[in-house]
């Protein structure tokens, strides 16, 4: 419990830092302005491919999240933020540098031709025993900011869970609550913070197997 509570109050207070610089505000916002360019986009995504596939699908292991589809500009927020120091994976803070993507363009550029990109249908879900329950926890806890099926928001910039991997997502969360992910909220953290282990096995089971395409959403082999 107190090893906890610590690694909360490190999560605020970096994540306050990290998103009160006003140079990572000022990139993300030189990177919004930009008309996208998904020829250039297309160039520069074959450097991300190496890991992320071709198609954006990631890996299936969960190491690697699935890209594909999600909002340009939770796409740009995430590039910008690991430019910044303000979320940490030491692979994309390398691939998302400057040596790489030069300018607002490039980011702008290579963000926009995987926000269009469809995926695969494989995708890596749990075993499906908590699924349910994670569906009730999900609707409860989540789906305010999130959407009903994990669609997230365009305009708000809230990411797009569906179809992403379970075990990506379960990471996730639990790096979240243990202050890996300095980039999420402070409301984000103690929303996560409060919930158990069945709680996270379920919602992620959930979203990995809920089905987003266009206005269509379904969720897929629930038990």
């Amino acid at each position: 419990m107190i090893r906890i509570l610590l690694s909360l109050v490190v999560a605020w207070i970096v994540a306050g830092a990290a998103h009160a610089s006003p140079v990572a505000t000022q990139e993300f916002n030189a990177v919004l302005a930009k008309t996208v360019n998904l020829e250039h986009g297309a160039e520069l995504f074959r450097t991300c491919a190496a890991c992320h596939g071709t198609n954006g699908n990631g890996s299936e292991n969960g190491d690697v999240p699935r890209i594909a589809g999600q909002h340009f500009g939770v796409i740009v927020r995430q590039l910008v933020d690991y430019r910044h120091d303000a979320r940490w994976d030491i692979r994309m803070e390398h691939y998302a540098g400057r040596k790489l993507l030069s300018d607002p363009q490039s980011i702008a550029d290579v963000a926009g031709y995987i926000s269009q990109l469809s995926g695969g249908e494989t995708r890596n879900v749990g075993d499906g025993e908590l699924t349910r329950h994670g569906a009730a926890v999900y609707s409860a806890k989540c789906a305010q900011c999130h959407g009903l099926m994990g669609e997230g928001s365009a305009g708000d910039r809230v990411p797009r869970l569906a179809g992403q991997h379970y075990a990506y997502l379960l990471r996730q969360m639990y790096d979240a609550v243990d202050g890996r992910r300095p980039n999420f909220s402070r409301s984000h953290v103690r929303q996560l913070a409060k919930l158990q282990r069945d709680d996270f096995v379920g919602i992620a089971d959930f979203l990995a197997r809920a089905e987003w395409t266009g206005p269509v959403a379904r969720v897929a082999q629930v038990r």
